[in-house]
């Protein structure tokens, strides 16, 4: 909810200016950012680093499309009204998004309850992602860059 204000503020603040297009995308990137700090801090309780902030934006890949193009359709094809179109474009990209969000941010030491009663499956696509535990880090490896403390 606290993402979906995150954007919808500033959408709602810039339509009358910039039109619905222009107000979704500085809407999307503002929530980005409020979801890149809420999901490292409060959700998976993972360091902020820059290269998890590198990574982030590719994760939202599925819900910028699906919201993008949702947003489009449901204005052009459907005439949705542009003040509700944003919220009825997000629901379907939340379920997908929150999935390679934790790949991105909790990586593979994050194990869901299901893939604890399955053992170490998970495997999704041929093993290009799993849900399986992390390997350990070599002990001459660097810990990751902090974007701050705490």
């Amino acid at each position: 909810m606290v993402n979906t204000g995150a954007y919808y503020g500033p959408y709602l603040a810039l339509l009358p200016l910039v039109g619905y297009v222009a107000a979704h995308l500085i809407g999307f990137v503002i929530s980005l950012l409020v979801s890149f700090v809420l999901n490292s801090k409060l959700t998976f309780r993972v360091p902020m680093t820059w290269r998890r902030l590198a990574l982030y934006p590719l994760t939202n890949l599925t819900n910028f499309l699906v919201t993008t193009t949702g947003v489009l359709v449901l204005v052009n094809a459907l005439a949705v009204d542009e003040t509700f179109a944003p919220l009825i474009a997000s629901a379907p990209a939340i379920p997908a998004t929150f999935v390679v969000t934790r790949l991105v941010l909790a990586g593979r030491r994050h194990r869901s309850a299901a893939t604890d009663e399955r053992g170490a499956a998970g495997t999704v696509q041929a093993g290009l992602l799993s849900a399986g535990p992390a390997t350990p880090r070599a002990p001459h490896a660097a810990p990751p860059a902090s974007l701050g403390s705490g």
